[in-house]
């Protein structure tokens, strides 16, 4: 493969397969690179772990990079480091607990069912009419902020995640001031911003049975969660939160699609939903990249890397490769999952990933229930997210119901 060909990825138009391809090659070629911005990439499974695990050297705090820049965000779970990253975890994990996700269970059930009887026809686009559409109210009615204000939700987050990753790299270089950036992050996120500080003054004034005000009363060591701190994690559990999910929903139709064996054994026996969520969760990642900037000066599989320096980390090529997962092209929900990494690893391992599996759980039972076969159009187009993002934006589905 020639260099021009190495510098980019293929597209996701086919579903991801020439990128798999493409990946192989980094990983056995050119494991390491660093690209015409000095961003350096990161391709095999063990130095990727190595990059998310240690964060003295692998700091997410990206603002390193242009310390006299104002940040999207300074107190945000994904972008901090120790020990304020470990105060806000603490505090954001006392209400947001494993409990409260389990109890979500029979209304995300209620929802599922309910928006799956009222899609119209047996011809409907699946990300628009179920896979967005599910983790937003859910997200929603967690955080106790009116679901009518979905398209507000649509809005923030379609114009932030517009950004691709190469778009986010320049920036981190080159001029960020300019009134196109300005509309399609700083605004919208500021915006959305505005909005939950809304609901946090009015939950210290009136406490209900939601998540902000839980968020309020959290307490550890004396030491309670700022507004601003609430409206950064209510801003991140909505994007990411909902966006994941979404995501997920598309990756596992599309996985089935391509097995159909695998929906089969599915519709069959309901026990193996689990592991087929798993599954789809290695072979198409959700988020594709984790971004660190380097401390010090550092090696990366024994290529040396400068300090103040971005590094990307490939989240799908570890988790497809050879060296941790055999034959790992074949979509296999029986496979031994040895730490695929879908939701990160170490001290920023995601703290919603236990909802998104959920959601994905009820949301396949769901999909079952309604319908007798759903199966993505014959010859239509599938809309998928830029770069950063490995999912579908559109997918239109044909059903036959029971």
């Amino acid at each position: 493969m020639t260099q021009d060909a190495l510098a980019t990825p293929p597209s996701l138009v086919d579903g991801g397969h020439r990128l798999f391809d493409w990946l192989r090659t980094m990983r056995d070629e050119q494991p390491v690179r660093e690209d015409a911005y000095g961003v350096v990439h990161v391709y095999r499974y063990a130095d990727v772990l190595t990059v998310a695990s240690d964060h003295t050297v692998f700091s997410s705090e990206l603002g390193r990079l242009r310390p006299e820049s104002s940040p999207l965000s300074e107190e945000i779970l994904s972008v901090i480091d120790p020990p304020m990253h470990r105060k806000l975890r603490s505090l954001v994990s006392q209400a947001f607990t494993p409990r409260t996700v389990a109890g979500l269970e029979p209304r995300v059930v209620e929802l599922a069912g309910q928006m799956l009887r009222d899609v119209p026809g047996d011809e409907f686009d699946l990300v628009r009419d179920f896979a967005f559409q599910l983790p937003v109210v859910v997200i929603a009615e967690l955080l106790g902020v009116p679901v009518e204000d979905q398209s507000l939700f649509r809005s923030w987050s379609e114009r932030m995640l517009s950004v691709q990753v190469d778009d986010a790299v320049e920036r981190q270089f080159g001029d960020e001031s300019g009134d196109e950036y300005q509309q399609m992050v700083r605004t919208p996120l500021r915006e959305m911003h505005a909005y939950l500080q809304q609901h946090v003054e009015d939950r210290r004034k009136r406490r209900g049975e939601d998540l902000i005000s839980r968020l309020v009363d959290a307490e550890v060591d004396g030491d309670r969660l700022t507004d601003r701190q609430i409206t950064e994690f209510g801003g991140l559990l909505l994007m990411a939160g909902h966006i994941s999910t979404s995501l997920l929903l598309s990756n596992t139709v599309l996985c089935i699609e391509e097995n159909p064996r695998i929906g089969s054994e599915v519709r069959a026996d309901r026990s193996r939903i689990p592991q087929v969520i798993e599954e789809v969760l290695r072979y198409r990642p959700p988020i594709m990249v984790m971004a660190r900037v380097t401390t010090r000066e550092t090696e990366i599989g024994g290529v040396p890397v400068p300090a103040n320096r971005m590094v990307m980390a490939s989240v799908v090529s570890a988790n497809h490769d050879e060296r941790q997962f055999p034959d790992p092209e074949r979509f296999d929900p029986r496979r031994r999952l040895q730490q695929q990494i879908a939701f990160g690893h170490g001290i920023h391992y995601c703290l919603g990933g236990p909802l998104a599996r959920m959601e994905g759980r009820v949301a396949l039972e769901a999909v079952l229930d309604a319908f007798a076969d759903l199966r993505i159009t014959p010859d239509a187009q599938i809309e998928y997210h830029p770069d950063g993002l490995f999912g579908a934006r559109r997918m239109p589905v044909t059903v036959r119901r029971h």
